[in-house]
């Protein structure tokens, strides 16, 4: 059995900024915090996303697996440079639906940054067991810290998953219990002033794209 340490109840936190996406209603890329920090999609190639029912609402379903390019890419932004966390406390996650064959090397759900300049926080699914995984890295160092689950979610059914970072500690949750951990460095910050988003990096070639189901994606930080 996986060991990590004890994580702080959610009610410890005192988020100071909250994004939250519900993807119900008239406008389903819309902040439901009523924030501001609205989605707008970036396509290429037909990439696009329809809605479907889930728990008396609407989920977001991405582009199905693609083999032959150029295949279409889609992924929802937000300006909105106030979501860095800098060194402070972030939780993040969503209530994802992966099969089996919608597995990839990399699909990402959420992100801010990027990996190979600036900085960065992320949670992705990756690999053909379709194992989640949470992704920190500083905006002056460039090591990749990441904390993946043991467990995959790739089985058509619905999970929720949620990044935790809290003092030096970086847990990943799947439906609520920690299922992977990592240490980062204390004084690891994330600020950049790229947007954050939902279901790829972008509509580039080698976007990560996510290919299943999206719901309730939120963020807290403070």
């Amino acid at each position: 059995m996986l060991a990590v340490a004890a994580v702080t109840p959610a009610a410890a936190f005192s988020p100071k900024v909250t994004v939250r996406y519900t993807f119900d209603g008239p406008s389903p890329l819309a902040d439901a915090t009523g924030r501001g920090y609205d989605l707008s999609p970036v396509s290429r190639y037909g990439g696009t996303f329809t809605t479907v029912a889930h728990n008396g609402g609407r989920a977001l379903a991405f582009p199905p697996p693609c083999h032959t390019e150029p295949c279409p890419r889609i992924a929802l932004r937000a300006v909105a440079t106030d979501l860095n966390p800098g060194r402070r406390p972030i939780r993040y996650g969503a209530a994802v639906r992966l099969a089996a064959d919608e597995t990839t090397k990399g699909e990402n759900v959420l992100q801010k940054g990027y990996s190979a300049s600036g900085s960065q926080y992320k949670l992705q699914i990756d690999g053909l067991a379709g194992r989640p995984s949470c992704v920190f890295v500083d905006d002056r160092r460039p090591q990749i810290h990441t904390a993946i689950a043991a467990t995959g979610v790739a089985d058509n059914r619905w999970h929720t998953l949620e990044c935790r970072r809290a003092g030096p500690h970086l847990t990943i949750l799947v439906d609520g219990t920690p299922r992977g951990q990592t240490v980062l460095p204390a004084d690891l910050s994330v600020t950049n002033h790229l947007p954050f988003s939902i279901g790829g990096k972008g509509s580039f070639a080698d976007n990560d794209q996510f290919q299943g189901v999206l719901d309730e994606v939120w963020v807290e930080i403070g």
